[in-house]
């Protein structure tokens, strides 16, 4: 269901706005469009952040478990 909203934007926005909106139909449709990918990217970026801390939580034993692989390598 779409929903009708205002807003107020820069002068200049609105003209790169406007000149980018003939390749998508509408101003609304570039709008939404720009508003999702960057609500994607936005996810994606809080996913990678969670992840990077997970990583980080555990990057000692993680090193560890490295380092004892290395001991078992025979040397050349």
């Amino acid at each position: 269901m779409k929903v009708k909203t205002s807003i107020t934007l820069d002068k200049d926005v609105m003209v790169a706005i406007d000149r980018k909106a003939r390749e998508y139909g509408s101003r609304s449709e570039f709008l939404e469009i720009a508003a999702r990918r960057m609500l994607a990217r936005m996810a994606k970026d809080e996913q990678e952040r969670r992840d990077l801390e997970i990583i980080n939580r555990r990057a000692k034993k993680l090193n560890g478990e490295a380092a004892d692989v290395l001991d078992y390598q025979v040397a050349t």
